[in-house]
């Protein structure tokens, strides 16, 4: 069974931070790429970061760029999303997809698998 666990949410403060894993399972990791996406209430899905199996090239967003870190452990066939320097704006439910490696990372049309979403959430 393909499974995509996404956990490490919850509530903090502004400037506080967190650290989200997707922990994968079921399918060939390595021949797929991960990306991060959040949802906030009333508005679309964005991607906020991804990690391309092919070469390790990361991707972010320009609104979390220089406060997100994305990685990933093959090993434990986990990626994790570093977030630093959180604010209000950040609050979403954070969701984990895969790709197969090679298509294009900037659409989310090409993530194959999902996971079930992480709440996050920042306060003033």
């Amino acid at each position: 069974e393909v499974q995509l666990q996404a956990s490490g949410g919850g509530s903090v403060r502004t400037g506080g931070s967190l650290r989200l894993s997707c922990l994968a399972s079921g399918f060939t990791f390595d021949d797929h790429s991960i990306g991060w996406f959040r949802q906030a209430p009333g508005m679309e899905r964005e991607l906020v970061s991804c990690i391309s199996s092919s070469d390790g090239r990361t991707s972010y967003s320009d609104s979390v760029r220089g406060r997100f870190t994305i990685s990933s452990d093959n090993a434990k066939k986990t990626v994790y999303l570093q977030m630093n320097i959180l604010k209000p704006e950040d609050t979403a439910v954070y969701y984990c997809a895969a790709a197969y490696r090679g298509l294009a990372l900037s659409s989310d049309v090409n993530y194959r698998y999902w996971g079930q979403g992480t709440q996050v959430t920042v306060s003033s």
